[in-house]
């Protein structure tokens, strides 16, 4: 018989709020994607190197979940995560009035760093849940964290067509602060029990990658996926504006439709809770690879509706693999779980922040064809290194139990 859910599972309403506000927080990292271009001009950086301001964002990010995460098993996690938000309007308004790009990049760090925020509230929500819904719930508020992800690039495009790109960071600014209110009165009072030092909780952390290989072999895995996303999503913008010759205006349409690929997350979130991670992380990692070989099909023929579409299965096949790792790792260790989580966002936003540095660097001097044989050569890599765990568990029968 199945078990029954908890009495103290999460209302639909407080699910919505960890959703919403894991959406708002993470398009912060998201915005300067399609406008690498724009940015670069006004602030005078070489086009080669205007991937700088995506990657440098999502290595602050990749710090914030190193040095803040942790703290979220040791300090109150409600107040943790209003006084980072606080911290995080102070970076979006820098942003908007940096008048060169060393503010600019101070801004950008800021705003990853404290963007890590969401890996405090994705936790935190699978804390909430049931055992038996806890895959769902994941699923459902990290719908609202891609969707967030995805309809960053359309509505940073959208707003610059219109009132310039500064004005999106004044926007973000406005929504964060709006944010800290609901949260303040909408969170539950979370207090965890570990009494670690704040030095002790980052060592354990990185102690992780050596006790649980169950983390080394997620993180592996969603690093090569979530580095090919950034790849991706880094360099379109960049060809959509010289090849196809679209505007901010038609780039926000081409991102908007990439955010169709959300519906991936609370259907692996069912899947997972099934069981079928491994098989589930495997067809994802294909989904990535077949995503390049779709946008070079496109790219040849210069098929707008078919490079669209090889975003849509980039999409699908992120999302759906980031929620098998995350299902993974949160039945591991309830008390350990926001250094878990950071542990692991942390390696494969470190993958996202080196597929947004070499993209416009690729694309510039192998065209797109460089960008797909790199976004297909990471994946691959993951898939045989996921192939050969498989074997390992397949062929162990009296080592330790394979976790996962």
């Amino acid at each position: 018989m199945r078990p029954q859910p908890t009495a103290t599972e999460p209302s639909a309403a407080l699910i919505l709020v960890f959703a919403a506000a894991s959406g708002l927080i993470v398009a912060n990292i998201y915005y300067s994607q399609p406008l690498v271009g724009l940015i670069a001009r006004d602030l005078a950086i070489q086009a080669s190197a205007s991937s700088v301001l995506v990657s440098l964002t999502q290595l602050g990010y990749s710090a914030g979940l190193f040095l803040l995460v942790p703290l979220a098993d040791r300090v109150e996690n409600r107040a943790l995560v209003l006084r980072i938000l606080c911290v995080s309007i102070l970076g979006l308004v820098l942003a908007a009035i940096a008048k060169n790009i060393a503010e600019f990049l101070i801004a950008a760090t800021l705003i990853g760093v404290t963007s890590c925020v969401v890996q405090i509230l994705v936790p935190m929500a699978a804390s909430l849940a049931s055992e038996t819904n806890r895959g769902k719930t994941v699923g459902n508020v990290m719908a609202g964290l891609l969707l967030g992800i995805l309809l960053a690039r359309p509505a940073a495009s959208a707003i610059t067509y219109f009132v310039g790109w500064r004005a999106v960071f004044v926007i973000a600014a406005l929504i964060m602060a709006l944010l800290t209110f609901l949260l303040r009165a909408s969170l539950p009072l979370t207090r965890p029990q570990a009494s670690h030092t704040y030095r002790a909780l980052i060592r354990s952390m990185l102690a992780l990658y050596c006790t649980e290989p169950a983390l080394r072999r997620r993180a592996t895995y969603q690093c090569a996926a979530f580095g090919a996303f950034s790849l991706y999503w880094t360099a379109a913008p960049l060809l959509l504006t010289s090849d196809f010759h679209l505007t901010q205006g038609g780039i926000a349409i081409f991102a908007l439709v990439g955010a169709s690929g959300v519906g991936a997350a609370p259907i692996a979130g069912r899947l997972a809770d099934r069981g079928h991670e491994r098989i589930g992380s495997a067809i994802a990692l294909l989904l990535v690879m077949g995503a390049f070989g779709v946008s070079a099909l496109a790219v040849s023929a210069h098929e707008l509706v078919l490079f669209a579409l090889s975003g849509v299965i980039l999409d699908l096949g992120v999302q759906a693999n980031n929620i098998f790792g995350q299902r993974v790792l949160y039945v591991l260790a309830p008390e350990i779980r926001g250094r878990l989580n950071g542990a692991y966002m942390a390696v494969f936003f470190i993958g996202g922040a080196i597929g947004s540095a070499v993209a416009s660097s690729s694309l510039a001097t192998g065209g797109w064809n460089r960008v797909t044989l790199i976004g297909m050569s990471a994946p691959a890599l993951a898939l045989v290194y996921l192939g050969k765990n498989e074997v390992i568990r397949r062929h162990r029968s009296n080592a330790a139990p394979y976790t996962e």
